[in-house]
């Protein structure tokens, strides 16, 4: 029977979160932006989700912003500050081994005429801040690099690029889909600017994310969708409140302990010849791992029939390499070798 291990990719909706979302969907309905009691009711709802996940990472309530996930998150983001300097242009530094909707806002962007530096990671995959302080110029307007990459699991060192980047009063973003609820954040504490974040990677329903926003309320950023005020302005359309609850009882609810079936993978997965990729600074739960051959591959899969990834899910449906290990200097043959097991976010069930 095959197994599920592309948890990097998405997980289930909890118990947890689907019986905090079900009230929401039947019972109490109406839209949060009407002057009614029952809107007042949704409103307050959205705002205590507000308040939990801006507990998470050190934030003001005020200073979370709802969007349908981390890709839209990433593009308010980047697009928000370009849009801004549509006059003069300016210069963005980001990497090499981003996600596809940050590379792929990047590359629409140098099509207007913007200027990308895309860093290139060292071999484990880490990049190193003093290349991002190098790539600075007096033209910088955003500095957009991930917490943890979603292939490997590398912990980047943001603190490091979030001190460089108040340095030279330089806005710092992070994509923290593959980070929130499984390491500690705080977004002073690491100079964070604007933080994207994503339900389902956390138990959560799809279709739901957030940007956090430092000082929100008086933010610059140019929105993309355009509405009746929501979200401070920043993001138009109606609140979905039962995912904006779901997304709070994710947080609330986030499991701690180190699933049985990591465990016993860690114990099993010595009986092959492999090489782990990432380096040492690692989320515990995303393995990449390339096989020393195709037969060691077959070996292990025609035991283990499990359901994992060759890169991620975006990269899913291309036949090249994945952009990630050819950046660490994997050939074709070894990315062919390589895959992606991710283990339950820390379980507790």
């Amino acid at each position: 029977m095959n197994k599920y291990f592309d948890f990097a990719a998405s997980t289930p909706v909890s118990d947890e979160v689907l019986v905090a979302m079900t009230p929401w969907e039947k019972q109490n309905f109406a839209n949060p932006s009407a002057s009614h009691q029952a809107a007042v009711d949704a409103t307050d709802a959205i705002q205590l989700a507000r308040e939990k996940i801006a507990d998470e990472i050190g934030a003001m309530p005020s200073e979370i912003v709802f969007t349908s996930g981390a890709s839209e998150s990433n593009n308010l983001a980047i697009k928000g500050i370009a849009f801004n300097h549509l006059d003069k242009k300016g210069h963005i530094i980001t990497t090499s081994i981003e996600h596809k909707c940050v590379l792929n806002a990047c590359s629409f962007l140098e099509t207007l005429g913007f200027e990308i530096t895309y860093v290139s990671p060292n071999s484990d995959g880490v990049i190193e801040s003093s290349l991002v302080k190098k790539a600075i110029r007096e033209n910088t307007i955003l500095i957009s690099i991930h917490h943890i990459n979603n292939e490997l699991g590398t912990i980047q060192p943001i603190e490091e690029f979030g001190a460089i980047a108040f340095e030279h009063d330089i806005p710092f973003h992070t994509d923290a889909a593959q980070s929130f609820c499984k390491v500690e954040i705080d977004v002073d504490d690491m100079d964070i600017d604007m933080l994207s974040l994503s339900g389902h990677k956390i138990y959560g329903p799809k279709g739901i994310g957030a940007l956090y926003i430092r000082d929100a309320r008086d933010s610059e950023l140019v929105p993309l969708i355009h509405g009746g005020g929501q979200e401070h302005g920043l993001r138009g359309g109606t609140s979905p409140t039962p995912l904006i609850v779901g997304l709070g009882a994710a947080v609330e609810n986030f499991p701690t302990e180190k699933s049985l079936k990591q465990q016993k993978f860690e114990i099993d997965i010595l009986d092959y010849e492999f090489t782990r990729n990432g380096g040492s600074d690692l989320l515990e739960t995303t393995w990449n791992i390339t096989f020393s051959s195709d037969k060691e591959a077959k070996r292990f899969f025609a035991i283990n029939q499990w359901l994992v990834s060759q890169g991620s899910a975006c990269n899913a449906m291309s036949n090249t390499p994945s952009h990630v290990l050819t950046s660490i200097g994997l050939d074709e043959n070894e990315a062919r070798r390589t895959y992606r097991i991710s283990f339950p976010p820390y379980e507790n069930k």
